[in-house]
């Protein structure tokens, strides 16, 4: 982090963002092969273009162990080096934006939220992100606003702005402090022990099996069609995950039964302290 964000934003605030940064410069640097600047601001650098018509604007939905929204403004000209950037394409700073550039910008920064997702796992669980384009300024007030460069200052550079929403900043600090579940077991600890389990029994959770997850640039998505086969990063011996509310509970191995799928459990995932 830089000097001027440190006493912008708590300790827990700028732990996600740093986790951002490091998500961003790794999916340029394996698209590039090059390593490429990236950086936190503090505080709107002098460059960062106005609120415009033109801005794209992505929306970003967490949920599982953190829940919130945050909003990312590109400017036009941050839109459009960042396609170039994802696309390799050279730097044209006079190239006019087009739908095809906001769509890749857009792919980039869902790449960069998968590798989010992995890294937010030790500090705060299982987390899921949703990016979706928006029309305009999200309607929401920001808890707080940062800035992320990208690209050598005084070159060509992009700028993306960071609004994140007053619920994501109070699930940062409350499972940064407490750690998962502490409100649950607060809210437990004042209930005689031959009754608690009682009052949880009716309680309908939904859980989910993950066979895996696979990184796709925009070229290869547009390549997909009936027929086509996406390989995922894990080996069909290794085991199943099984999350509910999107944290790891257990794994196992994949089973038939009557036609329909099942799950055999082999371990269980240790509760949390």
């Amino acid at each position: 982090m830089t000097e001027a964000a440190a006493p912008a934003l708590l300790p827990e605030l700028v732990r996600f963002v740093e986790l951002w940064v490091e998500s961003l410069a790794n999916v340029l640097g394996q698209i590039s092969g090059a390593s490429l600047p990236c950086a936190p601001l503090g505080e709107g650098p002098p460059e960062l273009a106005e609120t415009s018509a033109g801005d794209l604007w992505i929306i970003c939905a967490l949920t599982g162990a953190l829940r919130g929204e945050m909003a990312l403004r590109l400017p036009p000209a941050s839109a459009l080096r960042l396609a170039q950037l994802f696309t390799s394409a050279p730097p044209a700073p006079e190239a006019e934006l087009t739908e095809e550039h906001r769509e890749a910008a857009l792919e980039l920064l869902r790449q960069v939220a998968g590798l989010v997702v992995t890294a937010i796992r030790p500090h705060w669980g299982e987390v899921q992100l949703r990016l979706e384009p928006s029309s305009g300024v999200p309607t929401w007030p920001a808890s707080s606003t940062l800035w992320l460069r990208v690209g050598e200052a005084g070159a060509p550079a992009a700028i993306v702005e960071m609004r994140l929403s007053a619920a994501l900043a109070a699930a940062l600090r409350a499972e940064e402090s407490a750690g998962p579940a502490a409100s649950v077991a607060t809210a437990l600890s004042e209930v005689p022990v031959n009754v608690k389990l009682g009052l949880l029994m009716d309680v309908e959770l939904a859980v989910t099996l993950r066979f895996g997850g696979r990184l796709l640039l925009l070229r290869e998505v547009l390549d997909l069609g009936p027929g086509a086969v996406v390989s995922l990063d894990r080996q069909v011996e290794e085991p199943v995950d099984v999350l509910l509310d999107g944290r790891l509970v257990a794994r196992g191995e994949v089973v038939v039964m009557d036609g329909n799928y099942g799950l055999r459990v082999t371990e269980v995932a240790p509760a949390s302290p």
